[in-house]
């Protein structure tokens, strides 16, 4: 039978000394707490509130029978779909075709977005040339002017082009996707050069020593690595497009060719009998591609936001 040594022994007791004579973590009164933190916890649940009551209400309003929405300042006082089955299946009204053109008119917008952006970032973040820097600045500072103020000459112009080429002109989606297009080269692609600069340049000398040109190094290497600001670009591009209304407005006259915004702006342009109920179930339905893009992106939004902040 072995015995601990009295050194052990008292090691041991000195140990159980210590912990009964250690006090506790201090319990920190709600004064302390709030000043510290708590007031972050108010201010959050305070703007968590008043970004959702919109929502809420919107949902409510999609959900009143009436079709009003002085019957909706009780949130969901009154639940049916019948707003929903009205819209989808109103014939004056083909919410299904809207709802396809807008996804064709956003998607291929975005993608062409993307692509044009990350040429003319690459561009001016690797390359050398004269007016570089007039070329960066000028097109921010042309986005500064409002889009209302090019709406007669888009007009004039797509209805001349549509006489010669009847496929891009008036009342064409390949016509209001070029127009569309026609901004690409804006603040998006100072928000991409800004990321194009955080990547080292020793990747593209390691390639150009491989042999490999610029537009190998572009596709191969370079789209790899700033996938988080494409994502975002293409993100925003998508929801402008989904939400613009005065060029598409002009640009698409017959109702089969029109986008959701366009056409859901009738259901409520009548001052005498205004469909509130059916444009929220709209508007409801509308929004489910964004919020699916944009969960689908969201691991990319934060650091393609911010990864371009801090180098020009």
């Amino acid at each position: 039978m072995s015995t601990a040594s009295p050194a052990a022994a008292t090691a041991a007791t000195t140990a159980s000394k210590t912990d009964e004579r250690t006090p506790g973590p201090r319990r920190r009164s709600f004064g302390a707490w709030f000043a510290d933190t708590g007031w972050r916890h108010l201010v959050a649940i305070v703007v968590s509130a008043f970004a959702l009551f919109p929502l809420l209400y919107v949902v409510s309003a999609s959900l009143n029978p009436k079709g009003t929405l002085t019957g909706s300042n009780q949130l969901f006082s009154a639940i049916g779909i019948d707003s929903y089955v009205r819209i989808l299946s109103d014939p004056q009204n083909p919410y299904g075709t809207w709802f396809l053109n807008t996804l064709l008119i956003a998607v291929v917008t975005g993608a062409v977005t993307v692509f044009i952006g990350a040429c003319a970032a690459y561009a001016f973040s690797r390359m050398r040339f004269a007016g570089r820097r007039v070329g960066l600045v000028t097109i921010v500072v042309v986005q500064m002017f409002p889009q209302l103020l090019a709406v007669v000459a888009i007009f004039l112009l797509m209805s001349t082009l549509g006489d010669w080429f009847p496929a891009i002109g008036l009342n064409t989606h390949t016509g209001l996707i070029l127009v569309y297009l026609g901004g690409a080269l804006g603040v998006n692609t100072y928000l991409m050069y800004g990321f194009f600069n955080t990547i080292p340049k020793e990747i593209d000398e390691a390639a150009r020593i491989d042999g490999a040109g610029h537009a190998r190094i572009f596709f191969t290497i370079i789209l790899r690595l700033v996938a988080p600001i494409l994502a975002v670009v293409g993100l925003l591009s998508f929801i402008g497009t989904v939400n613009e209304y005065v060029i598409a407005s002009v640009m698409l006259v017959d109702v089969e060719q029109q986008t959701l915004v366009v056409g859901l702006t009738k259901l409520v342009a009548n001052p005498r009998y205004a469909d509130w109920s059916a444009f929220s179930a709209g508007a409801v339905m509308a929004a489910i591609p964004v919020m699916i893009l944009f969960l689908f992106l969201q691991k990319y939004i934060v650091g393609g936001l911010t990864a371009g902040a801090t180098k020009g």
